[in-house]
């Protein structure tokens, strides 16, 4: 099978002149030569520099199809159109080369390239929508994909959605978003055996830093610890970056713990803040479910996170994580004095129910039910 993934993931070219995309993503396309012969990934080409969490594709079985960059804030949406005529161009120059097509959204140029895929209605294609299905605030460009995936696309075209809801047509599929391979498992497990809250504890935070993402929900949660708890954290972390990154470092000197802002990571960098911390904390105005949650439950680090999109549907409030439910500052402070005072007999049964969990997020998993879900029915 000949696969076509169209998506708005940033590329890059690194100090070797290799291409090279944001990790996640690339790591997932690699996966899928399991189940595809040779993928063309059509997606953004940019001039800067690549950030560390970029990695290149694993085979030349992988084609990158650069695209022009477009979208960003204020006039800069207008690019989106701007770019689309030479966008659309490359796009149906791969479309004959392939069996099926991939549409990741949302995304600015969605707004033509759901149409454009429906027009050819002779490619079977599938759309990856990874936000938030049931968002009641989402910009309107993504108000405008959703209304068309469900009001005008066929039955035919699937669309895979974070989480399980009700009233939706038979092609919406609740699909787990993949993050995990063997060895992470394997290694995953061997952490889990060997983590105790017998000490201090250690929280990370993995994601932008911004204020949709919670950044500044987190320190002053911190800030506002009680005075018997301030003694009981050892070290914070921030994994990510962002155009706030040194006001909220300016903000965290006011904490009497350890913070430590790290920057973009590669994903064996983001590993070791796993295996150090206990808790992974999410404070996010909205999400799909970020992968994030899917790799941390796998190294033993308990979500706290807010309860918004599907997340409920696999973060029980003090079960397997904490739900910050409202989504205040104040709700996170309650939360980590409580995490705080756990005994450890909660924080393993807690860890070893979210590792078994943890198996729905590894790319195998992915695979088999594209293979038995997307691609056995299109």
């Amino acid at each position: 099978m000949k696969l076509a993934i169209i998506s708005h993931t940033q590329h890059y070219h690194n100090t070797d002149n290799v291409i090279v995309g944001w990790g996640p993503t690339i790591k997932e396309i690699n996966h899928l030569l399991d189940i595809a012969d040779t993928i063309y990934h059509i997606a953004p080409l940019h001039s800067e520099e690549a950030p560390k969490s970029s990695m290149p594709y694993c085979s030349d079985r992988i084609i990158h199809i650069p695209l022009k960059p477009s979208g960003g804030k204020g006039l800069q949406k207008l690019t989106v159109l701007f770019t689309a005529p030479y966008n659309i161009f490359k796009v149906l120059s791969i479309l004959s080369k392939v069996d099926m097509v991939q549409f990741r959204a949302p995304t600015g140029m969605g707004i033509y390239m759901l149409p454009l895929l429906w027009l050819i209605a002779s490619k079977k294609h599938w759309v990856k929508y990874a936000g938030n299905w049931k968002d009641e605030n989402m910009p309107l460009g993504n108000k405008v994909q959703k209304f068309w995936l469900r009001h005008c696309s066929s039955l035919s075209t699937k669309i895979t959605i974070n989480g399980h809801w009700e009233n939706e047509k038979s092609n919406v599929i609740p699909f787990e978003n993949p993050c995990l391979d063997y060895e992470d498992r394997t290694y995953g497990e061997e952490i889990i055996l060997n983590k105790n809250i017998d000490s201090k504890l250690d929280f990370c935070f993995v994601g932008a830093l911004n204020e949709h993402k919670g950044v500044s929900k987190v320190i002053d949660a911190f800030k506002n610890i009680s005075q018997d708890n301030q003694d009981k954290v050892n070290t914070v972390h921030f994994v990510g970056d962002g155009e706030n990154k040194e006001s909220y470092i300016e903000k965290a000197k006011e904490l009497k713990c350890n913070v430590v802002f790290h920057g973009f990571l590669p994903k064996n960098e983001i590993i070791k803040i796993y295996k150090s911390s206990h808790f992974i904390i999410l404070p996010s105005k909205s999400e799909g479910f970020p992968k994030v949650i899917g790799e941390a439950m796998n190294f033993g680090c308990i979500p706290i996170v807010s309860e918004v999109s599907c997340i409920n549907q696999y973060i029980k409030d003090k079960g397997n994580g904490f739900l910050i439910n409202p989504n205040s500052s104040e709700r996170l402070t309650k939360i980590i004095n409580n995490v705080l005072c756990l005994n450890d007999l909660e924080y393993q049964k807690a860890i070893d129910k979210n590792f078994k969990m943890a198996d729905r997020f590894t790319y195998e998993y992915y695979n088999n039910r594209i293979k038995n879900e997307i691609i056995e029915f299109i």
